[in-house]
Formats: structure tokens, C-alpha cells, sequence
């Protein structure tokens, strides 16, 4: 008989306004799944994020099914885990942990998460030179999902020249040398008004920190602009772009992509991603948000 009931639960720091519990059990009732999904907040528990191995074991010799895995805490699970999969295991970051047997495995949806929201959101835009902001966790998620639909190039800026280059080199090694360049901030207007699309994955236009991540006289209407921010789902950088005629995509797809995967993953079931999406904008509070 197929199982039906279902605990996971979210690793990570300050994570209260998460999405996740709501996407994941409203898909869950659909289904007709007994799910619960509890959120696992180091800042509450009051541990550091190295604490993330204890915390996994605790889950396991719980019971839990999984857990989804966010800042800071995505590169320091790796040592805790008994496998890995492909994706986490080139990536060097978890976002997903499933319990089977008393094994517990790695894998990370953000890459499989952004790659089908932008296949999505913006399929026929051109990909030849591409800039992103930000080298994090999310960062080398999205910079890995963007090579993979067929970037030529990816430049990554970021305020922590190490960590760009970093990344950069991460990526020419699994792709391929010359795919993709670090650099600083100060060559953000020249590398802008030679590309063709910018992905934003710094948290530059989150609820706590509001505000443009460059300004905005670097946009240009040919420039398609791609955010990961979803909390709110339009950033000012979207508004900005929009309002230029540039071609946009906002975070909610990765969100729920993401969130669709890692569901598939703890249950073995196949998730409606249309409705997880009328899900998202309705929880981000989009007002005539498509249904």
C-alpha cells in the first residue's frame, strides 16, 4: 500500500515568512496526503548554522521523511549526509535531504527549480552573454541552471571579488573553460550594456532589504532581467525593468519548481506545478494574480 502520510520540515536561519509549509501542504491536501511540514529556525532554536548535522540526525531518528535545507546552511550539511546526488554533489550545496532506509541523501532543486521557471518564463530569449548578480548558495545554483539551458557565457559580480571568482572557476570546470568570469561591481555598467539578459540573485529587493541592485539607468529595453527574489514577488528591479520594456521573470517560478521537486522527492508523487503557481502568487499576495 502506498504511504500517505508524510513529516519534513525546513532547515535554515530566520525562515518564518517561508512559503514552503504552505506550497507544500496545499499540494498535499490536493493529493489527499496526511503532510506536515514544520520549520526548523536555527535563530529560534539559538544554534549556529554548524549545527545543521545534529539537527539532520534528530530529523532521521525522528522519523521525518526529508528536509528542505536554506541559508546558511546549504554548503555545511554536505559533511552530514551518507550520499549525494549528481546535481548537489557538482554544485557543492544541498537544498534537499531524503530519509530512506536510515540513509540520508543530498540532492538540490534550486538548479532544476530556476532552469525550468526561466524555460518558462522566458524561452526565446537570446543567451549568448549573460551577467549575474550574486556568488551565494543561490547564486551558484542559478549560474549552474542558466549554463545548463545554453548560456555562452556567464559573468558573475559580486561585492566579494574572491568568492565571484570562485564560482566562476567552479563553473568552467563542470562546463567547460571560458563559460563563465568573475568580477567586481565597478565592471557592472560596461558588462551591462553588452548583455543580453542580467540574473539578480543577490537579496537586493527582499521585504528586509528593499531598493534597486544597481541603478536603474543600466537597464535598457533589450536587456531581459530574471530575479530569484520572491518575498514580494515584484521587486523594484522587476517594476523598474517592466516599466522599460525589458522581458522579466520573477522569483515565484523557482520558488515552486523548486518546491514541486523536493515534493516528488519526499513522496514519490507528481505535483501540479500550475496550481503550486496560483498557490505562490496567491500566498505573495498578488492582486489579479492568474488563477
Amino acid at each position: 500500500m502506498a504511504k500517505d502520510s508524510f513529516l519534513v520540515g525546513l532547515i535554515g536561519a530566520g525562515i518564518g515568512p517561508s512559503l514552503s509549509p504552505a506550497l507544500h501542504e496545499r499540494e498535499a491536501d490536493r493529493q489527499g496526503l496526511r503532510y506536515l511540514y514544520r520549520l526548523i529556525d536555527i535563530d529560534v532554536l539559538g544554534v549556529r548554522p554548524e549545527a545543521v548535522g545534529d539537527l539532520v540526525r534528530a530529523a532521521r531518528d525522528l522519523g521525518f521523511d526529508g528536509l528542505n535545507i536554506t541559508h546558511p546552511c546549504k554548503q555545511l550539511v554536505l559533511g552530514h549526509l551518507d550520499a549525494l546526488a549528481p546535481q548537489a554533489e557538482a554544485l557543492g550545496a544541498v537544498n534537499t535531504v531524503v530519509f530512506e532506509n536510515g540513509r540520508a541523501t543530498g540532492h538540490n532543486t534550486d538548479v532544476t527549480g530556476f532552469a525550468a521557471s526561466f524555460a518558462r518564463g522566458l524561452p526565446d530569449v537570446p543567451l549568448e552573454r549573460v551577467v549575474q548578480l550574486g556568488a551565494g548558495g543561490a547564486g551558484a545554483a542559478v549560474a549552474h541552471a542558466t549554463l545548463t539551458l545554453g548560456a555562452g557565457r556567464v559573468t558573475v559580480v559580486d561585492a566579494l571579488a574572491d568568492r565571484a571568482a570562485d564560482l566562476a572557476a567552479s563553473l568552467n570546470r563542470h562546463f567547460g573553460e571560458g563559460r563563465a568570469a568573475g568580477a567586481g561591481p565597478d565592471r557592472l555598467p560596461g558588462l551591462l550594456a553588452e548583455a543580453d539578459g542580467v540574473v539578480h540573485a543577490t537579496p537586493t529587493g527582499m521585504a528586509a532589504h528593499p531598493g534597486l541592485p544597481f541603478p536603474a539607468d543600466l537597464l535598457r529595453p533589450e536587456l531581459w532581467v530574471a530575479e530569484v527574489v520572491y518575498r514580494p514577488l515584484e521587486t523594484e528591479l522587476l517594476r523598474t525593468a517592466r516599466a522599460l520594456g525589458c522581458a522579466t521573470l520573477d522569483g515565484g517560478g523557482m520558488a515552486v519548481f523548486q518546491a514541486a521537486d523536493a515534493f516528488r522527492l519526499f513522496t514519490g508523487r507528481e505535483p501540479d506545478a500550475a496550481r503550486m503557481l496560483a498557490d505562490i502568487a496567491e500566498l505573495a499576495g498578488v492582486v489579479g494574480a492568474p488563477k
